[in-house]
């Protein structure tokens, strides 16, 4: 049975159009259809500081979710760890947990973009350091009983829906943040699948279970359409700046190309690179259909600043379309 998810980072470039509140409101709705159409899960991401609006509080966000939804699982992918006070995450994920009666998952990672360890005055030097420091601080601090932090004794309330709290998902795109996480953390989300054999490896090798090939989405978008020569030209734009944004803050943490993500400047040769793609809803069920019990897709309707009203041409096809015949 085909898998199905939402993301949202929620970039709005200027060239767009549209109001940020007006986006967050679609996505709501977005949340909520989808929700009605057995999704799995919502993902949000985050970034601090991006001149497009990118999500900086996704917890936030991620509460209006469970309002709006009764099955589908949150997962925040990721959070920057270095960047937040461990008992303060804490705290607001136990919440979280709590008001979504226990669909929460989290990723944590190191972080990579310069310009937000600058803005929270975090030297980049200490991200490891500081990531499994919030690693067994969530531990510790959802059993609701005292421990030490930092030198003093603390206590975290309320304990949070799950039992220990939500699942601690490491996230990475390097082989020492895969095995890492086999040795800390609850799972394992890669930037990208070819790094997964190492997670695997280490697993194996702590004499744990094999969790077995990576089940997972990678960084490629697609959006639906009956007619995808004329729909790329609507995409493209957005498209671009997505690339481009991302190209430019992994460039500067020397991690360029990691996911895809390598500054492009035309868009056919975006387009041919095969990462962002229009298709039509009939090569979509092909497609999940070749990948059988394994078939997941990752839906990404507003990617790169695209407008609610040409997100929804997309998920009305997924709805009429493409369900239909899986």
């Amino acid at each position: 049975m085909a898998v199905f998810a939402l993301r949202f980072d929620f970039r709005n470039p200027a060239f767009a159009g549209t109001t940020m509140g007006e986006r967050y409101a679609a996505a709501l709705d977005m949340v909520e259809w989808a929700d009605e159409r057995g999704f799995f899960m919502v993902t949000l991401s985050e970034h601090h500081g991006f001149a497009d609006g990118y999500l900086p509080a996704p917890l936030q966000f991620a509460a209006a979710i469970t309002a709006r939804s009764r099955n589908m699982g949150v997962t925040i992918a990721a959070i920057p760890a270095p960047l937040h006070d461990p008992l303060h995450l804490a705290e607001e994920l136990a919440v979280l947990d709590l008001l979504s009666q226990g669909r929460v998952n989290v990723v944590l990672t190191n972080g990579y973009v310069d310009t937000e360890f600058a803005m929270y005055d975090v030297p980049m030097r200490e991200r490891v350091k500081r990531t499994v420091e919030t690693v067994e601080t969530l531990r510790k601090a959802w059993t609701g009983e005292e421990f030490e932090f930092r030198g003093r004794t603390v206590r975290v309330t309320p304990a949070p829906f799950q039992k220990g709290g939500p699942p601690i998902i490491l996230g990475g795109s390097v082989e020492a943040a895969a095995r890492r996480a086999a040795r800390i953390a609850d799972g394992f989300m890669p930037s990208t699948p070819d790094i997964w054999e190492f997670y695997r490896d280490e697993k194996v090798a702590l004499g744990e279970e094999d969790p077995g090939p990576y089940f997972g989405g990678d960084t490629g978008f697609f959006h639906l359409s009956n007619d995808p020569d004329r729909d790329w030209d609507r995409i493209a734009p957005h498209a671009l700046h997505e690339v481009n944004a991302y190209g430019e803050t992994m460039a500067r943490a020397g991690t360029a190309g990691v996911g895809g993500y390598a500054s492009v400047t035309d868009a056919d040769a975006l387009r041919a690179g095969g990462q962002y793609r229009v298709i039509t809803p009939e090569t979509l069920v092909a497609e999940l259909k070749a990948q059988g019990d394994a078939a997941f897709a990752i839906l990404h309707p507003m990617m790169g600043g695209i407008p609610p009203e040409l997100a929804w041409e997309s998920l009305r096809l997924f709805e009429n379309e493409v369900l239909p015949n899986l």
